[in-house]
C-alpha cells in the first residue's frame, strides 16, 4: 500500500473509533442539529464544549445558527407546498421559520441536495429554489450570495497540529508534507484553485492499472483523516456536519472561500420565489416584493374608499343636521320653527382607512 493510503476503509472503522453518530442519517431537516447522538442519548461533555466553542466561531456575514435549534416538520396538510433544497452545511432553519410565519397558506419544505445537484434538481423541479454552493450558471440560474464560508482544515487528534490552540490560524505552508484528500464531492478546489500539501501517490491495483486514491464523499475523507493517513480541507460547516471525536479542525489561511446563495431558475421567477427572495434580504413583511406586499396595497386602498364613503355620508348628515340646530339656536327662520339647542347633529363621519395596512411609499 503506497504511501497516503488508508491502511484501512472508512468500513472498518469501529463505532468506538467513528464516536457517536452525528445526522449520519441526514434524518434532520436543516443542517441545524441537535446535539444528542443519533440514538437520542447524550454525548460526553468535551464534545459538548467542542460546539460551544465552534458556535463562536461563526464567520462575520453567517446566519444566526444554534446548533440545538432543530426546525420541527410540517406534516402534509393539503396546502400547497413550494419545496426549497439546500446542500449539506448550509442552513435554512431561521429564514425558514420566517417563512412559516410569513406565508402560512403556503407549506415549506425543505429538501437536502447534494452541491453537485443543484442545477439538475432546479431545471427538473424537484426543488422550486435552492440553497446552494457559488456560483452557478449564469445563463440558466439567478443567484444573490449570502455569505462565505471559511475554509479549515481537518486533523486526527494525533497530529501535531492538534496540539495547536483551538483559534489558530493554520498557514497552507504548515501542511507542506501532509497528504491532502480531497474528496469527489468537494467544494472548495475546482478549477485551477491550488490545493495545500501534497497529493497521494498512485498505486497498481492489481490489474496494472495505476490507480490514485481518493475518497467518493467529504465523509469519507473525514474518516481516513481519523486513521492519519492524511488530512482534508474543508468548509467550517462541513467539518461540523462530519465531526467525530478522533479529529479536530482548524482555521487555515490561504484557502479558497465558499460562497453560499440563494439560487432559482429563471423560468422560475415567481411571487413565492420573490417571497423567499425578500426573507433571505431580510427584508420585512411590508417591504418584501412578494405576493404580501401586493396585498397591504390593495387592501389598504379598499379600506380607505369604504372609508371616504362614510365619511361622505356622514358629511352630508351633518350638514343637513346642522341647518336644523341652527334654526333653533337663532329662533324662527323663514319657515323655520323654534327649538333649542340644535339635536339634529349628524353622526360623525369614521376615521376610515386608517386601520388600513401602510402601504408602500
Amino acid at each position: 500500500m503506497p504511501d497516503g493510503t488508508p491502511d484501512r476503509t472508512p468500513d472498518d472503522v469501529t463505532p468506538e473509533d467513528a464516536g457517536p453518530a452525528d445526522g449520519a442519517d441526514g434524518s434532520a431537516v436543516d443542517a441545524e442539529r441537535d446535539a444528542d447522538g443519533a440514538d437520542g442519548s447524550a454525548v460526553d461533555t468535551e464534545r459538548d464544549d467542542e460546539r460551544d466553542d465552534e458556535a463562536a466561531d461563526v464567520p462575520e456575514g453567517w446566519p444566526d445558527v444554534d446548533p440545538d435549534d432543530e426546525l420541527p416538520e410540517e406534516p402534509d396538510d393539503g396546502r400547497p407546498v413550494f419545496r426549497w433544497g439546500y446542500v449539506p452545511g448550509a442552513t435554512p432553519g431561521k429564514w425558514a421559520r420566517t417563512w412559516r410565519d410569513r406565508v402560512p397558506d403556503v407549506r415549506l419544505e425543505l429538501v437536502q441536495v447534494e452541491a453537485a445537484a443543484v442545477e439538475a434538481a432546479l431545471r427538473t423541479g424537484d426543488v422550486d429554489a435552492a440553497l446552494g454552493r457559488l456560483p452557478v450558471d449564469a445563463d440558466d440560474f439567478h443567484a444573490i450570495r449570502l455569505y462565505e464560508e471559511v475554509p479549515v482544515v481537518v486533523v486526527s487528534k494525533d497530529h501535531l497540529l492538534a496540539a495547536t490552540e483551538e483559534d489558530e490560524h493554520v498557514a497552507a505552508a504548515d501542511l507542506a508534507e501532509d497528504v491532502v484528500w480531497v474528496a469527489a464531492d468537494d467544494v472548495l478546489f475546482g478549477g485551477d484553485e491550488p490545493r495545500p500539501g501534497r497529493a497521494p501517490e498512485v498505486y497498481d491495483d492489481g490489474s496494472g492499472t495505476l490507480v490514485t486514491p481518493a475518497p467518493s464523499t467529504t465523509a469519507e475523507a473525514v474518516a481516513w483523516t481519523a486513521n492519519g493517513s492524511g488530512i482534508t480541507v474543508v468548509p467550517m460547516s462541513l467539518a461540523r456536519l462530519h465531526h467525530r471525536k478522533d479529529v479536530v479542525h482548524r482555521l487555515i489561511d490561504d484557502a479558497p472561500l465558499a460562497p453560499v446563495g440563494l439560487v432559482w431558475s429563471r423560468d422560475r421567477d415567481d411571487d413565492l420565489v420573490q417571497e423567499l427572495v425578500g426573507i433571505v434580504r431580510g427584508r420585512t413583511a411590508n417591504s418584501s416584493r412578494g405576493p404580501r406586499a401586493a396585498e397591504a396595497p390593495a387592501e389598504k386602498k379598499s379600506r380607505d374608499t369604504k372609508g371616504r364613503g362614510a365619511r361622505a355620508g356622514a358629511g352630508g348628515a351633518s350638514k343637513g343636521g346642522s341647518s336644523r340646530g341652527q334654526a333653533g339656536r337663532g329662533g324662527p327662520r323663514k319657515g323655520g320653527t323654534p327649538g333649542g339647542k340644535g339635536s339634529g347633529r349628524g353622526p360623525k363621519g369614521g376615521k376610515g382607512g386608517r386601520s388600513g395596512g401602510r402601504g408602500r411609499r
